[in-house]
């Protein structure tokens, strides 16, 4: 018999796996539920998301959430739209940035959420690591390539998007076909889903 996915959602939040290797300590940040229509796949959270506790809330969360055309109330609605970062704990700042998500996270958890969420319509790939995972070897070159794409692999629901870091920005001025072509076609996407 398969686990609830209260029970998981409880699991995964006590979870100390990698405790070891997290500068700050293990806090689990994500967002479920059953009956979510809209899966955010992102990457890891970073300190201020470490701090509140709340996916997504920084000026990264604000920028996705405008692509997306959702307000915070509909964004954290868990009913509807679920998040499961790469690695659910923040992983530490690095010489260049945070560093990538703790790697134990997604073979150990993801597949098990996956299962408890059979509404989901939607998958946001948000950034690299998310596409390395979901995509494996269906993946482009580039980030950019692989987002360009994005319609190679919306037939399995899948949907590749750049990271919306302020630190990525400079990759929306040279790549102006994302905000003119594929955030409308987004927008129109995530309406559909009724959220």
């Amino acid at each position: 018999m398969q686990t609830p996915l209260s029970k998981l959602l409880k699991d995964i939040r006590a979870c100390t796996h990698c405790a070891a290797s997290l500068p700050c300590g293990p806090r689990p940040v994500l967002q479920a539920h059953a009956s979510a229509r809209l899966l955010i796949v992102g990457q890891a959270p970073g300190r201020k998301v470490h701090e509140t506790g709340i996916p997504w809330d920084d000026a990264s969360g604000d920028t996705l959430r405008d692509w997306l055309g959702l307000t915070p109330a509909q964004f954290y609605d868990a009913s509807k739209v679920a998040i499961m970062p790469m690695g659910f704990c923040y992983p530490g700042r690095g010489r260049s940035g945070d560093l990538p998500p703790r790697p134990q996270c997604a073979p150990r958890w993801h597949e098990k959420l996956n299962a408890r969420m059979p509404g989901i319509a939607l998958t946001l790939l948000v950034g690299r690591y998310a596409q390395v995972h979901y995509l494996a070897d269906r993946r482009k070159t580039t980030l950019g390539d692989t987002v360009k794409a994005w319609k190679n692999y919306f037939p399995s629901g899948h949907l590749p998007l750049p990271h919306p870091s302020p630190r990525n920005r400079p990759w929306c001025v040279r790549n102006p076909w994302f905000e003119q072509e594929l955030v409308p076609e987004l927008r129109a996407l995530v309406r559909s889903l009724e959220l």
